[in-house]
């Protein structure tokens, strides 16, 4: 009985398991068809195009795709570097966006400060004008009332007026806000085109240490000419001597690669010949003689004319304020007109000084002198190199100089040929410059 009860279980278990297999067995098959996705680029994009972030894309790239880059190409697969000209060239182009992006800062930084110094000299010329005519108008007042409290209100009033206008414009003299604010600009505009000159040279290709070092001699020559800070480094504002500005290092020949004249090629003489070197000679000359000499005239002219608005309108308020002090207690009618027509002048000579920006006419007559001073030394520096090739191309360099000058290469022509047929070189009275 026992025996016949564990056959039957033994036979239920085991037909069960033949139902579930075949259940299972029955279940149709479902086809998953692979899905293929693109694969990833493992090189870096950000890396592709800054090349500031040369260090960081090496330690992050597979070194089983250096020999495929030219960045890479002096890394092999042990982890060790060969140096190689590629890898050179990778470094100075490196250095020369690292120099780009401190040159796009020192343009924003300029320009912000530029701004902010020609605030001041509107905000302060207006707000002197206006204490100054406020003193006056007060002085007026007093010398009309009657005596008692409120002369004496008024007498105080105008005084400290004065002694304030007095202060601010001893301060305004001494820093001269619109030449600042001109500075500023010239700072701005000169790093800017530092900056292409730079785009430039990269979009070349090849750049070597040499233009590296010039760079970066150019970048701390602009930041000596045209300092930030106002106290400490700020340059004069009343020097005694005039003298060019001078915003560029001491220059020097560099060798001329061929890959960069007409596709590789030199013909003849690096495009200049006799009568090219004469041409620059006789507009060296013209430079000198005329542009600079009358550009220094000038400064100097301005110069001594803002000296004279400088002590002027501080000494106007100062004896306005004297004449307000002796209101009521002096007979005469002196300390009203002292104080009443000193206010006026001193107005009006402000007015003249930082309204017209007497001291921004002169930064900027400086700034074009230090400018034909440039072009100067320049043409100098090819014309007196012995060897053709280390110069830059002749008929690039005439093609600039002309456009520098605002003519055309037939009006840059003609000014060697009205030399020429003169008997004296300060018999004629051509300028170089047609822009300024």
């Amino acid at each position: 009985m026992g025996t016949t009860t564990v056959s039957s279980k033994l036979f239920s278990l085991s037909y069960c398991s033949t139902r579930r297999i075949a259940a299972t067995i029955n279940v149709p098959k479902i086809k998953v068809t692979k899905i293929s996705t693109p694969r990833l680029p493992n090189r870096s994009l950000v890396a592709e195009l800054d090349y500031g972030y040369l260090n960081s894309y090496i330690s992050a790239t597979p070194t089983t795709h250096a020999k495929e880059d030219p960045y890479y190409s002096n890394i092999n697969t042990n982890g060790s570097t060969a140096p190689s000209r590629s890898s050179t060239n990778s470094m100075e182009v490196a250095k020369l966006h690292l120099i780009m992006e401190i040159v796009a800062d020192r343009v924003e930084m300029h320009k912000n400060i530029g701004a902010q110094r020609d605030n001041w000299n509107h905000l302060l010329t207006t707000s002197v004008n206006m204490i100054t005519l406020s003193a006056a108008t007060m002085v007026g007042l007093a010398g009309v009332g009657s005596i008692g409290a409120p002369i004496v209100a008024l007498k105080v009033s105008s005084t400290i007026l004065y002694m304030a206008a007095t202060g601010l414009l001893v301060v305004m003299n001494k820093i001269q806000p619109s030449q600042l604010a001109e500075e500023q600009r010239n700072a701005a505009r000169l790093f800017k085109q530092l900056h292409r000159e730079l785009r430039t040279r990269i979009s070349m290709g090849n750049p070597s240490e040499s233009d590296v070092d010039e760079a970066m001699e150019k970048v701390l020559a602009l930041d000596r000419a045209y300092p930030l800070p106002l106290l400490g480094s700020m340059l004069e504002k009343f020097p005694q001597t005039v003298e060019p500005a001078v915003w560029w290092p001491k220059q020097k020949q560099r060798c001329v690669r061929k890959e960069e004249l007409c596709g590789g090629k030199l013909k003849g003489k690096n495009g200049w010949d006799a009568r090219l070197e004469d041409e620059m000679r006789k507009i060296v000359m013209v430079l000198k003689k005329k542009d600079m000499e009358d550009y220094l005239r000038m400064s100097k002219e301005v110069l001594n004319f803002n000296k004279v608005l400088a002590v002027s309108g501080p000494l106007l308020t100062g004896l306005a304020a004297l004449g307000s002090c002796f209101l009521g207690s002096v007979n005469g009618s002196w300390p009203v007109m002292l104080g009443v027509i000193g206010g006026a002048l001193a107005s009006v000579v402000n007015t003249i000084e930082h309204g017209g920006q007497v001291g921004m006419v002169f930064e900027m007559y400086r700034a074009n002198t230090g400018f034909f001073k440039l072009m100067g030394e320049s043409i100098e520096l090819n014309i007196n190199e012995q060897d053709p090739n280390k110069r830059e191309n002749g008929e690039l360099f005439e093609i600039k100089v002309a456009l520098q000058l605002g003519r055309s290469l037939s009006q840059l022509r003609q000014i060697g040929a009205k030399i020429s047929s003169s008997h004296e070189e300060n018999d004629s009275e051509e300028f170089g410059s047609k822009l300024f």
